[in-house]
């Protein structure tokens, strides 16, 4: 039996990257190749030491994560870096190299796509027959996952309350999918919009993306695993496919590892700016279980409709879109409208003095110069032509290399 733990007292933590031509990043599926170079011969899992290697969906998408559950949230930046760099050398030698941020922005889904051939091929083969995974929202998405373990229900309900109230707010922080074929989409969260509805052949797995109130394991399985398990069968005859790794909401509770996994995080341009969001998250979220900010009787209420209309304005503009829901605001002690940005650095001055120093650089960038969608942006400078939006995809590559933040 796996050792379950208390609420903040241990950490996984999920990084998700492009495996791209070095000269001229385009897509290039050799996760198998990767792999077979660093352990002599194909497994879907590389134990690195602190760190594992694993595949995803598509053959052009690799994930770095904490062998098990982390107890040292201030390492990990490094730990990842040091996992970058022995991918990058492996790469080179094969003219590739890893490519940050949450969508490839010159992509070809229909043509570029390459599903997953070996293990677990069957079901991401029947994803595929379903949803057609040859989409945006498929095979063009890299994402960073934080998993937060509970120990029983009541853990779980107050966990579950307090993730529920922060999603809304999460792109306003991480947001970093702002072009897609070549054009500015006009959400600075695309990957999230496609999210909302890359599963609507089958509804019932995303739901409004924000999980339902409920706060105990009897209530979520009977509200969200139940009518998936209803829903998917027609389509998985040979019962393939787990409740687990079918819901599809931006937080998703693991009752198999007594953990919820927040899904909502884009991936940035490199570990420092990633770990220094997840630690901002999980200190805020420590704000509400401990009731320092709202009681959980008055977290509990809140509607999924509620939170999902906040949510979808900050998927489009991200750090900008000025809250004006006064209920929500005061959540966080605030009164009055404002943008999601000053939201956050309200909250970063609340928690700022129980942060690793060494995380205040990348939150801090990120409140005061925007989020790496606004900062692509304002790189390329409205020249969308495929030389300059290269060069500057180029630029974020390096950073991932050399885990430093991107700035003009």
């Amino acid at each position: 039996m796996k050792k379950k733990y208390h609420l903040f007292e241990a950490y996984g933590i999920e990084l998700e990257y492009m495996l791209v031509e070095a000269s001229t990043l385009k897509v290039n599926p050799i996760v198998d190749q990767l792999f077979i170079q660093k352990n002599g011969k194909l497994t879907s899992d590389i134990d690195n030491g602190e760190i594992a290697w694993s595949n995803e969906l598509v053959a052009h998408v690799v994930e770095l994560k904490t062998n098990g559950p982390s107890k040292d949230l201030d390492g990990l930046s490094e730990l990842f870096h040091k996992n970058i760099k022995e991918m990058n050398s492996i790469l080179k030698t094969l003219d590739a190299q890893l490519l940050p941020s949450a969508a490839h922005p010159l992509m070809n889904p229909l043509t570029d796509t390459r599903l997953w051939q070996h293990n677990s091929s069957e079901v991401y083969a029947l994803y595929n027959q379903i949803f057609n995974c040859k989409g945006h929202g498929w095979s063009n998405v890299q994402s960073t996952h934080i998993n937060l373990p509970f120990y029983d229900d009541k853990e779980f309900e107050q966990l579950h309350a307090a993730i529920r109230l922060i999603l809304p707010l999460i792109p306003a922080l991480c947001a970093s999918s702002p072009i897609l074929d070549g054009k500015n989409t006009g959400f600075k969260d695309t990957r999230l919009e496609y999210y909302k509805t890359n599963q609507k052949e089958i509804p019932e797995m995303t739901g409004l993306v924000i999980p339902e109130n409920v706060f105990t394991k009897k209530d979520y399985y009977s509200t969200i695993f139940e009518p998936i398990k209803i829903a998917i069968q027609p389509h998985d005859k040979n019962h393939i496919l787990d409740h687990h790794f079918l819901n599809s909401r931006g937080a998703i509770a693991r009752f198999d590892r007594n953990a919820i996994e927040i899904r909502l995080v884009d991936i940035q341009e490199c570990p420092k700016a990633d770990i220094g969001i997840c630690v901002l998250i999980i200190e805020v979220l420590k704000l509400f279980v401990n009731n320092q900010l709202a009681p959980l009787s008055v977290q509990k209420q809140w509607e999924k409709e509620e939170l999902f209309a906040i949510l979808d304005a900050v998927i489009k503009e991200a750090e900008s879109h000025k809250v004006s829901n006064t209920a929500y605001l005061n959540l966080f002690g605030l009164e009055e409208e404002t943008s999601a940005q000053n939201i956050w650095k309200h909250l970063y001055s609340l928690t700022k003095d129980k942060i690793h120093p060494s995380h205040y650089e990348p939150i801090e960038i990120i409140l005061n110069k925007g989020t790496l969608a606004n900062r692509i942006l304002y790189a390329i400078n409205e020249d969308y032509l495929e030389k300059n939006i290269v060069k500057i995809y180029t630029e974020l590559a390096e950073c991932l290399h050399q885990n430093k933040m991107f700035t003009q």
